[in-house]
């Protein structure tokens, strides 16, 4: 996701008003990485902006996945997730307590036989990784060291 500097540049140019509630959102989730849902944005929203509506967060959410700026992800657990990371990439997902993390590595020899695409073009692949965070795990975690 750009700057919210950027962001406002963006709107400006194509004739969309810069509002505090905008701004507010943009802030939110510039070099967040917790993939927070809209309720979450709306929460840390109002903090600052306590009129604030929900409705109001979701549309500028729904904008900024227009614009390409976020992506709105869902894990088939609840909520819709935003993640302004959208580069190509993949999740951790724990399955205790929905905690969601970016994994960004390469899985060069992962491909779709084109037999098996049904006629589908492949532009990208998102993979989901389920399980628990160390947080959620019982007892000692291998490899993971605990701090003292």
């Amino acid at each position: 996701m750009r700057s919210p500097a950027e962001l406002t540049e963006i709107l400006r140019r194509r004739g969309i008003k810069v509002t505090p509630q905008r701004l507010c959102v943009f802030r939110l989730l510039h070099g967040n990485d917790t993939h927070p849902t809209a309720e979450a944005v709306y929460a840390a929203a109002r903090a600052e902006l306590p009129t604030l509506s929900l409705r109001t967060v979701y549309a500028i959410l729904d904008e900024l996945a227009d614009l390409g700026e976020i992506q709105i992800l869902s894990f088939g657990s609840g909520a819709s997730r935003f993640d302004p990371h959208v580069g190509s990439h993949h999740h951790l997902v724990c399955e205790s307590c929905g905690l969601v993390r970016d994994l960004d590595v390469e899985f060069p020899g992962v491909e779709v036989p084109v037999e098996a695409a049904q006629g589908f073009e492949i532009d990208d692949a998102h993979i989901v990784f389920r399980g628990r965070c160390v947080d959620c795990m019982p007892g000692p975690v291998p490899g993971h060291r605990v701090q003292s």
